[in-house]
């Protein structure tokens, strides 16, 4: 290349199967405030629109397939005509392996453009399940795309999900495939899709040099500009599909010398794209009548914003110790899950909180184990190296309140634990609900037990008993 070139290239990334506007919270004036945002008709508009204005470079990094009725109903078939419209160029992956390694294949096999992942392999032969990466050429440049997948699928989720696979971090691997590129494909550009998380990306990048562009996902940073790792644009862009992180280059002989970002809302002000709104219409429509049904009132906005506790699993919670009559409950610290706005509450609420809709299951756990549990989960969320990070925000609990120090050392963050008022008892065993292997591990308590109800349900009856309902944030986790 020796010539001055202009590429734009375009992020999606963790649209958690979002197909229509919902609500979304952002920051401003100091406070939340809630407006709708996202789906795919206004995605698809915007990209339409920005491709009459120049060449673009759309790329998807995963979290795509998984986080609403629809997408689970169908085991992420719903997404594939919607996305195979959108003209994208490649994308790596995490929940995605939710229905397990065969159906994502399939789903796989019927998309119009690559899945990218130099870290997933075959535990029987070792070899790569998918491709590590593809080389295109935009507007005269030679761009090699490379993606990571999500490392923590056979770590912290449920065995199904990497049945026959086994998942590393890939900071071993990328460094032949930069080499690769540079030398045997002779590329111009090398960008790097990658769902490893913000920090654990900025960590690798530190290490392994020739990247110019990361388009990182998996922690839904909102990147109002980018981070500069070394030479390396990094950005992410948000959840829900409610933002898209725009990145216009100009590349002189094969070097990027100018670039601009805006992470665009998609919001009212984008074009819908008139066809794919009719097949996010058609797709919604078997779903539609009883995902619309009036479950209950809050009169507080319920969310899943904060990383210590959040006022949406709190119903959750909540709703889980008054179906079992528990003294505690545990969830995932999940980051995904459109807000509910004060007013009604629908059952497509309650599948956005939790669309798995697992069983609510009590153990007997003791305060030892209790412990040592919330010391590993806040290990897992605030290590400081990066690379022991797993999994998304602390561990939601209902019925404790730990006084906690974020910088403090492993098994030396929590200060003082509370059970009920009462200062934690290492020998008692107390009456825990959770939902997930991820709320309790396997390894903590004894006399583990379906309550006979799932996670849904109990929303429902909680909000049947209590609407209209007031959640607060009650102090969970207390920083010190």
């Amino acid at each position: 290349m020796n010539k001055t070139a202009k590429l734009t290239i375009l992020q999606l990334n963790d649209s958690h199967a979002y197909l229509e506007p919902h609500q979304e919270m952002f920051w401003e004036g100091g406070d939340k405030v809630y407006r709708q945002a996202g789906g795919f008709a206004r995605i698809a508009g915007y990209l339409k629109q920005l491709r009459e204005e120049g060449v673009v470079l759309a790329l998807d990094c995963g979290d795509t397939f998984h986080g609403t009725y629809p997408a689970i109903a169908t085991k992420g078939e719903v997404m594939v005509p919607i996305l195979n419209k959108l003209g994208l160029a490649a994308m790596t992956a995490h929940w995605e392996f939710a229905y397990g390694p065969e159906q994502f294949k399939k789903l796989t096999s019927v998309l119009n453009y690559p899945m990218l992942a130099i870290n997933i392999f075959d535990k029987q032969t070792d070899k790569l399940v998918y491709k590590p990466y593809v080389v295109q050429e935009v507007n005269g440049v030679k761009v090699g795309i490379i993606g990571i997948a999500c490392n923590i699928v056979d770590k912290t989720m449920p065995p199904h999900f990497s049945e026959g696979l086994y998942f590393t971090l890939g900071n071993e691997e990328l460094p032949r495939y930069i080499k690769k590129l540079k030398e045997e494909d002779q590329v111009d550009l090398i960008v790097l899709i990658s769902h490893l998380g913000f920090p654990q990306n900025m960590k690798l990048l530190s290490e392994v040099k020739g990247v110019d562009v990361c388009l990182s996902s998996h922690t839904h940073y909102r990147t109002p500009k980018p981070a500069m790792q070394g030479k390396t644009i990094v950005i992410e862009s948000g959840c829900h599909g409610s933002f898209l992180g725009r990145l216009d280059l100009t590349l002189e002989n094969g070097k990027i010398t100018g670039f601009s970002h805006e992470m665009v809302e998609v919001g009212d002000k984008l074009p819908e794209d008139v066809e794919i709104k009719s097949i996010v219409v058609e797709a919604m429509q078997p779903y539609r009548d009883m995902l619309c049904e009036k479950v209950g009132e809050t009169k507080t906005a319920l969310d899943r914003n904060t990383i210590l506790e959040a006022t949406m699993d709190n119903l959750l919670l909540q709703s889980m110790v008054e179906a079992t009559d528990a003294e505690l409950a545990f969830s995932n610290g999940w980051r995904y899950g459109a807000p509910i706005v004060p007013g009604p509450v629908t059952l497509n609420d309650l599948y956005n909180i939790i669309p798995m809709n697992p069983p609510v299951q009590t153990v007997d756990i003791s305060g030892e184990e209790l412990l040592e549990m919330l010391e590993d989960n806040l290990e897992k969320t605030f290590a400081p190296d990066p690379y022991n990070q797993a999994g998304g925000f602390v561990k939601r609990c209902m019925g404790l309140k730990a006084y906690i120090k974020i910088e403090a050392p492993k098994v030396n963050r929590i200060q003082k634990l509370f059970v009920n008022g009462k200062e934690l008892e290492p020998q008692r065993r107390y009456k825990a609900a959770f939902v997930t292997e991820q709320g309790v591990p396997k390894k903590y308590g004894q006399n583990r037990s379906d309550s006979g109800i799932k996670a849904i349900d109990a929303m429902k009856q909680y909000l049947k008993q209590h609407s209209p309902v007031e959640l607060q944030l009650l102090g969970t986790f207390t920083a010190v």
